[in-house]
């Protein structure tokens, strides 16, 4: 959707407003990443176009959405793939590839179509990091997501996210997660060059160590984020 730049102005004045007063919004969240991202994705892309399975991404440009993954294939792969792996994760939390919203204040078509692709992304990185989809375990990620990427949301959320925290989960964000995310996305193959789909078959210890992934440490049993939250642990 073309927008003016006082129509992005504002629409980033407000969407920041709201996610700082209600970060359960997401849609506004989406929105703030939309219209913030420009430069960002420009670099995204232009890594993109320097790697050669990035570029075939770019120029085939897939998408991961309902009609296009087989989640009964997935689920009948071995135990030790990449797709079995990632069936289970989406599964388990009652996720679905359309849960992802689609891009509408990006005006470049390229640019919206990365922005489209990292957001697809993301529950790969759940599944080949072996972070849960906790409050704890997101920000955890978008750390690595901020590091990797550079989009400014994805700093926004790795900021504001730790006031849902309680005093110990923000302890171990900061002993335990901003490390580990710091050391995991300098590590890291481009996320964003990885054809995916192809690699439902892998085993995901084989794709982990092609694409230098660090999984998440574990979360101690100990904690009071595991006891709420251990039949999140998949």
């Amino acid at each position: 959707m073309p927008t003016t730049p006082l129509q992005k102005l504002v629409l980033s004045v407000t969407s920041a407003l709201t996610v700082f007063s209600n970060p359960e919004r997401g849609d506004m969240l989406a929105a703030l990443g939309e219209v913030t991202g420009r430069d960002a994705l420009r670099r995204i892309h232009a890594r993109m176009c320097a790697d050669p399975v990035g570029a075939r991404i770019l120029a085939e440009k897939p998408v991961i959405r309902n009609d296009k993954i087989d989640m009964a294939y997935l689920r009948a792969l071995p135990a030790d793939s990449f797709g079995r792996h990632y069936a289970t994760f989406m599964d388990s939390h009652g996720f679905d590839a359309d849960g992802r919203s689609l891009v509408r204040f990006v005006d470049d078509p390229e640019l919206a179509y990365v922005m489209q692709r990292h957001r697809e992304s993301h529950d790969f990185w759940h599944t080949l990091f072996g972070v849960p989809p906790t409050v704890l375990g997101e920000i955890a990620l978008k750390y690595v997501e901020m590091a990797h990427s550079q989009l400014p949301v994805s700093a926004l959320s790795a900021f504001v996210g730790p006031l849902r925290l309680s005093s110990e989960e923000r302890c171990l964000l900061v002993k335990v997660y901003v490390p580990w995310a710091n050391r995991a996305s300098k590590k890291a193959h481009s996320l964003h060059c990885v054809m995916y789909e192809e690699e439902f078959e892998t085993p995901i210890e084989e794709l982990r160590q092609r694409l230098n992934i660090e999984v998440a440490p574990p979360l101690p049993d100990s904690s009071e984020h595991y006891k709420r939250h251990k039949d999140d642990m998949h």
